[in-house]
């Protein structure tokens, strides 16, 4: 249930769909002064989320950065990689990788150049459509295919969301890997909430963010001033993990 509800939540949401919601109403009601008001309303609010530096500036304020590839130190037993970035086409029968996918190649690179001893792939299926559809299964046989011996990669197909991710990946590596030293990959917008969930259920991780959004502050003329559709997406993303923290925090999950 609470899978279903918060793919719900995340719809609703949506800034585009609260522009959609503006326009539709202001063209729908009957009162001019009303229709005068949405009307000007949604361009206030398409022209807000639209604009790469408003959106650039909070995604700076949120998404979290820590210590970068030369900074790493140690070596860890264990890179902890959560999913979401891909999805396997059936019909050209290989793996389509999506955004955050710097999460995956990251982990890769960690793998290669001897900064973790195994890699692990968590995630299960977060399509209600495709629930058989689990990502980590698809992503091992892409790391097969690449050279990664099967003996390096631990594999979690069944969470469906982060806490979930937490949880199964506390199962298998305090029994299989007690005492381990642990690292975390995922993105920057998302590592608020992702490690605090790993804590919660007794991992010591360290953070290693990635796929980061808010690059240089730019006072550019098209950034400054022409809108963009990707800075919708960005909005998409950094509400989801605001609703997300507040949500997980309620529940105890944080």
């Amino acid at each position: 249930m609470f899978f279903f509800l918060s793919k719900i939540l995340s719809f609703l949401l949506t800034p585009i769909i609260w522009v959609f919601i503006l326009l539709l109403w202001g063209i729908l009601t009957k009162k001019a002064i009303r229709k005068k008001r949405l009307l000007r309303a949604t361009v206030i609010v398409f022209y807000f989320f639209s604009n790469s530096f408003i959106t650039d500036e909070f995604v700076r304020i949120y998404e979290e950065r820590n210590q970068t590839y030369s900074e790493l130190t140690e070596t860890y037993d264990v890179g902890i990689v959560l999913g979401g970035f891909s999805n396997y086409d059936t019909s050209q029968e290989f793996v389509q990788f999506h955004s955050s996918t710097d999460r995956f190649m990251v982990g890769i690179k960690l793998y290669k150049t001897g900064r973790i001893k195994k890699i692990m792939i968590v995630s299960g299926s977060g399509q209600i459509m495709k629930p058989d559809e689990k990502e980590a299964l698809h992503l091992k046989d892409y790391l097969l295919n690449i050279g990664i011996p099967e003996e390096d990669i631990i594999i979690e197909a069944e969470s469906k969301n982060t806490r979930e991710n937490a949880v199964n990946t506390a199962e298998i590596l305090t029994t299989k890997y007690t005492d381990g030293n642990y690292i975390l990959i995922t993105s920057a917008t998302h590592m608020p909430r992702a490690k605090r969930c790993f804590k919660k259920v007794g991992l010591a991780i360290t953070p290693f963010s990635v796929d980061q959004q808010a690059g240089e502050r730019k006072y550019l003329i098209d950034h400054l001033l022409i809108p963009n559709i990707d800075s919708f997406l960005r909005w998409q993303t950094l509400i989801k993990e605001w609703t997300g923290f507040i949500v997980y925090k309620m529940a105890g999950y944080i």
